[in-house]
């Protein structure tokens, strides 16, 4: 569990697409440097976000480390597209009895999002998105979290006609995170807010809906709603 609260931005050292070391386990790996102030108390098997996405140490030095990449992660995030020299945000796993200070994040990417504008406003910056998956624009709404690139952040505007939304980055996280360093056309992972997954599948699976399509499945929990008044009044 993480809270997409960035701990530190680290530098890939090394991709690696087909790994035969022992830390490789004859998959793609990545190697992250300048994390030394997130490492004092890692251990081998420990989580580790990388740009909002949970990964397994398999090595690690004083200042850097090795993750492996599994296809689902490498076909899903956009991990596969770090060159050597690329800045990613790094958080540890919560540990118990530290302060909470952004949201529930599992570090399982859904999906990834293209930057299609980047606007500056006085010392803050717009960005609009959208979801390669437009699945996912049910989970975003006004106001709620969602973590880009592991960034815990609050969507402002949501479009879900033509698929876009925004969000809004002040001066000190634009100098904390790589988000800004992104330019139009970048990919960035996206988690949604899993509270909202879960509550969908709870609700539909009470209701007996089907949650493959938002619309008939708001359909189908309004009409099972009425019939069971109609039941009871009758």
């Amino acid at each position: 569990m993480f809270t997409g609260i960035v701990e530190c931005m680290g530098k890939v050292v090394e991709f690696t697409q087909l790994d035969t070391t022992a830390t490789g386990g004859n998959g793609a790996s990545l190697t992250v440097g300048g994390a030394q102030s997130i490492l004092a108390d890692c251990h081998l098997g420990d989580s580790i976000a990388i740009n909002g996405t949970c990964l397994t140490v398999t090595e690690f030095t004083a200042d850097s480390f090795k993750v492996g990449l599994a296809p689902e992660t490498l076909s899903r995030t956009n991990l596969g597209t770090l060159s050597p020299g690329d800045n990613v945000n790094l958080e540890r796993a919560l540990a118990a009895g530290h302060r909470f200070g952004g949201h529930f994040v599992q570090g399982h990417v859904d999906t990834t999002a293209q930057i299609i504008q980047v606007t500056p406003d006085a010392n803050s910056m717009w960005f609009k998105m959208r979801l390669s998956d437009p699945h996912f624009m049910r989970y975003v709404v006004p106001k709620g979290f969602i973590a880009i690139d592991g960034t815990s952040l609050t969507v402002c505007d949501v479009n879900d006609a033509e698929g876009w939304f925004t969000i809004m980055l002040v001066a000190y996280t634009q100098s904390h995170v790589v988000f800004p360093q992104k330019k139009e056309g970048d990919a960035v992972n996206i988690e949604v807010d899993m509270l909202g997954k879960y509550v969908e599948k709870v609700t539909a699976s009470l209701l007996g809906a089907a949650t493959d399509d938002a619309a008939a499945g708001t359909s189908t929990y309004i009409e099972t709603i009425v019939r069971r008044v109609l039941d009871k009044s009758s």
